[in-house]
Formats: structure tokens, C-alpha cells, sequence
């Protein structure tokens, strides 16, 4: 096996099994996906919580990190799949 197959067959198993697990996020967190997914601007996600916008800002950082994704449509797409929304989540 070549250097460059075995990077690619290292990569495509840490990818595998960043796949297979749940990653573990706060309660705060998936409340601020939960706001998120229901559309709300971070502006009012801090009002309604009580914090400052910097803290959601963060909130949604870390969330994104954690889940691998760049935007927000990746983000809701990604919690769906991974089980961190409840496919009804507006009613909740």
C-alpha cells in the first residue's frame, strides 16, 4: 500500500466513525438549536434566554464545530439526521 491509499483508508474510517456516533451536545446548546431551527435570529434567541448575542454566537459555533457543518442549513440537516431535533420540533 502506498503513503497516499493509506492516508485515504485512515481518513475514510475517522470519517466512518465520526458518522456512527452522536456527537454530545449541551441541554443549552440544543435549546439554542432548537431556536435556530425554529428560525430565530441570535439577537432574539439571547433575548428570550437571557444571555448576551456573543454567548448564542458561540452557542451556534460550538454546535457547528461539533457537528462538522459551515452554514445553518447544514446544521439543521445534520441534527435531523444525527436525532438532536425531534422531527416535530416546533411543537415542542
Amino acid at each position: 500500500m502506498t503513503k497516499h491509499k493509506g492516508v485515504a483508508v485512515l481518513r475514510r474510517k475517522h470519517t466512518d466513525r465520526r458518522l456512527k456516533t452522536t456527537p454530545h451536545i449541551t441541554p443549552r446548546q440544543r435549546e439554542i438549536l432548537r431556536l435556530v431551527a425554529l428560525g430565530h435570529t441570535n439577537r432574539e434567541i439571547a433575548g428570550s434566554l437571557g444571555i448576551s448575542v456573543r454567548t448564542v454566537e458561540v452557542h451556534r459555533f460550538n454546535l457547528m464545530h461539533r457537528l462538522n457543518v459551515r452554514n445553518v442549513a447544514q446544521l439543521l440537516r445534520q441534527a435531523l439526521q444525527q436525532n438532536l431535533l425531534p422531527r416535530n420540533f416546533s411543537t415542542k
